[in-house]
């Protein structure tokens, strides 16, 4: 009664795969062309595998590295691309034909795969071949998931990693495969049920959940569906018994627990480790905030430099980080516009060694991106030095690309009072620049208002230091009407003060440097609070920042700045806080600030916080109980097993700046234990971020880096948690895990988590 249900049949899905011509097709392989650039391109035969989820891509190459890139999972795959959508395929466009063409994009910082077919029906087939795999994965039920493929009773090592796999359960390859030899007693390579029980067991052994599961079950083997339920009132969920019935279905993987109603220690493993009991509250992944309030009253996630793909010097230009950055959220990208050759406009980091790459095909991918990630509206944010000529291009390429995409007038007739909301703008593209103001050349107001320039603190001092003062009709010509007609409710404007705030037109916002913007939240926070309530602002890095390195986003945060942006190419603290704070409300690229940052009167002061709004007292509690399967840094060496410490951050108002950290755990990277307890204070909860990073310790240099993952405190959940860490650039580090307990006490009321008199202690293998 105790067995592991691994071997279910799965003729349903079998028969979709065989039935479907494209699957059929793609497992008898295809010879196609790998593409990396006009020179590199070699023979390559795909084929899809047997299992129907491994990509078998064949070559001539016999290195180590090379064998570990010859397959790849279909669970791995992004997406997928067709035509010349890449850098490399479009450097073929016209000496190719781009229906034979696509990509296959990977999930985190594996490369993509660029391939030439001989004709446009295998192409095609493999597309939509492909797509159709990763549908079929994503919507198999459990049983399915839970799959024998061979209907004997046994499985191979290749199909208990795919079913582990399946339920979000990675592997640590040489140890698991180690177990695995030890569990198959018969030396054939294959287990039965009772050894892929075993194997689960010893695989899924975590002594410190096992002491949560027995504090629960009555008989320390099984948990009633009385039993899950209250667990998971202590943990601050749902604790009606439909929900525990729910989780046992879904996560059991003994059927006769199944069929019973009980949930077994590999049942509760795997549902601790799921996403579902994740850090990070489920119902924030999805858009869950009131999207009707104005544009100024959002967090916008925006990006600076967006063209280049490493620094402002050298570095390359490119739509590849477009792309990379829309499906990201970012909600606000960055275009550098400047006259190119046979009178078509190109981005560029002006008076640099940067490369160029043209106008219309960025706003090409722009059009095909914009809203893949998110339906919320997208600011194209121009840097414009092009010639009223090239201007006119631009503004050509954008009506004729974006078609209906694009807003071309206000929304409503009626006077402005605010900004529309999200809402009220979903699928639209706005345009955010200089706006020709005829009365201001008629009356002779300062020329800068009518500078091109919208955003470089260098580019904008020179524009206006080289614009005769005293005739603004020569400034104002220099702007092409095609182009200034595009700007609606983002036109840049020079700021000038915080006076006579209600009187400003709400379309108007202004870019503010680094260094500018810190000034003022230091001198003048209260008003730049009010400002922000109802402006929109832009905060944009220095232009000493030659390496394309970032400021700290959460200073203009505190302050209600909704246009932070960031140099997306470049991963580091503050990308990663950038990424924690847009992972809320769906990921879609807006998130609601708090109210006190919303009003035309507040007193809230990011410099002085203490007893004015968004002050609540909070004190936050985090015990450090583990780690599970941290990788080798230095994987040149074979002893190269990691000492991790844990570091936690927290991010927000300067009072509430902290960080702690654990002990170091020497030699274990698999499963480390610190039991470290770290306490937290508060003041001004709805701001903060929290940010658990892993290093390697190292005596005589600084710490290596091994991941970390960033949430907004308002998004942390309370109990027992699993945080599933991040590399660097914000992909998945799977499956190395933290495992944490989290207590959350405001202003004397205790919120209720999981009793801290439970004892994790280690227990006999």
């Amino acid at each position: 009664s105790c067995r592991v249900c691994l071997y279910v049949t799965t003729k349903p899905r079998e028969t979709q795969l065989t039935d479907d011509a494209d699957i059929r097709m793609m497992m008898r392989g295809s010879d196609m062309v790998k593409v990396r650039s006009t020179r590199w391109q070699k023979s390559r035969h795909l084929r899809l595998l047997e299992d129907g989820l491994t990509v078998w891509c064949e070559s001539t190459k016999s290195s180590r590295k090379a064998k570990a890139q010859q397959t790849f999972a279909v669970t791995e795959v992004e997406c997928v691309r067709e035509g010349c959508q890449s850098e490399a395929l479009r450097q073929l466009s016209g000496s190719v034909e781009e229906n034979q063409c696509f990509t296959v994009v990977f999930k985190g910082d594996r490369k993509s795969l660029d391939l030439l077919c001989p004709c446009e029906d295998d192409a095609r087939r493999w597309v939509r071949g492909l797509r159709t795999l990763k549908e079929l994965v994503s919507n198999m039920t459990q049983k399915e998931k839970r799959a024998d493929q061979n209907r004997d009773g046994k499985m191979s090592y290749d199909e208990v990693k795919r079913l582990l796999l399946m339920i979000n359960i990675d592997l640590n390859e040489q140890y698991a495969r180690s177990l695995f030899k030890k569990c198959d007693r018969s030396g054939d390579g294959r287990l039965d049920h009772i050894e892929i029980e075993e194997f689960c067991r010893e695989l899924l052994r975590r002594p410190e959940l096992d002491a949560v599961f027995r504090h629960y079950s009555s008989n320390g083997c099984v948990l009633s569906t009385m039993e899950l339920r209250d667990f998971l009132g202590d943990q601050g969920e749902d604790a009606s018994l439909n929900h525990a019935q729910k989780l046992i279905l879904t996560y059991e993987l003994n059927e006769w627990a199944q069929k019973n109603q009980f949930m077994t220690q590999n049942g509760f493993t795997v549902y601790m480790l799921s996403l579902e009991n994740d850090v990070f509250n489920p119902d924030h992944a999805r858009v869950c905030q009131d999207m009707s309030h104005p544009l100024a009253h959002y967090y916008i996630s925006s990006s600076h430099n967006t063209y280049l793909t490493k620094d402002q010097v050298t570095g390359a230009s490119s739509t590849e980080p477009y792309i990379k950055a829309l499906n990201q959220g970012c909600r606000c990208v960055e275009l550098d516009c400047w006259d190119g050759d046979k009178g078509e406009p190109v981005i560029y980091h002006g008076h640099t060694l940067t490369s160029k790459v043209p106008f219309k095909e960025v706003i090409e991918t722009i059009a095909q991106y914009a809203f893949k990630a998110s339906p919320y509206p997208l600011i194209l944010s121009l840097e414009n030095h092009c010639s009223v000529e090239q201007q006119a291009v631009m503004a050509k390429h954008l009506h004729t690309i974006l078609d209906k995409k694009l807003l071309t007038k206000p929304l409503s007739d009626k006077p402005l009072k605010d900004l529309p909301s999200p809402e009220d703008l979903k699928g639209r593209i706005l345009v955010k620049g200089k706006k020709h103001t005829p009365h201001l050349c008629q009356v002779g107001k300062t020329s800068s208002n009518a500078s091109v320039s919208s955003g470089s603190e260098d580019d904008l001092a020179s524009s206006i230091k080289n614009t005769p003062k005293k005739d603004p009709t020569k400034a104002c010509a220099k702007l092409s009407p095609e182009l200034s007609d595009l700007v609606v409710y983002c036109k840049s404007i020079t700021f000038r003060g915080f006076e006579n705030l209600s009187e400003k037109s709400a379309d108007e916002m202004s870019s503010f440097s680094e260094s500018e913007a810190l000034r003022l939240i230091k001198d003048s926070g209260k008003l730049f609070v009010r400002h922000n309530s109802r402006q929109l602002s832009r905060i944009y890095p220095s232009g000493q920042r030659l390496q394309s390195s970032n400021y700290n986003p959460q200073e203009m945060w505190n302050a209600g700045c909704q246009m932070v942006a960031l140099n997306f190419q470049t991963p580091g603290e503050q990308m990663d806080l950038n990424q924690g704070r847009f992972l809320e409300n769906g990921h879609c690229g807006y998130v609601l600030k708090p109210s006190f940052l919303c009003s035309p009167t507040s007193n809230f002061n990011p410099e002085s916080t203490g007893g004015g709004p968004g002050h609540v007292p909070t004190q936050l509690t985090i015990r450090v109980i583990s780690a599970q399967q941290l990788p080798k840094i230095n994987t040149d060496k074979a002893s190269s097993i990691v000492d991790p410490q844990v570091w936690v951050e927290i991010h927000g108002v300067a009072i509430d700046n902290a960080r702690q950290k654990t002990h170091r755990v020497d030699n274990n990277g698999f499963n480390p234990r610190w039991d470290s307890t770290l306490s937290f204070q508060l003041q001004v909860p709805d701001l903060a971020l929290v940010r658990f990073v892993v290093e390697d310790h190292d005596h005589t240099r600084k710490n290596d880096f091994v991941g970390q993952f960033t949430l907004p405190f308002t998004s942390l959940r309370t109990g027992y948690r699993h945080v599933h860490l991040l590399r660097a650039d914000g992909s998945s580090l799977s499956p190395a895990t933290l495992f944490i307990n989290v207590k959350v006490s405001r202003k004397g009321v205790y919120i209720k988590t999981v009793p801290q008199r439970l004892t994790i202690g280690k227990t006999k293998a």
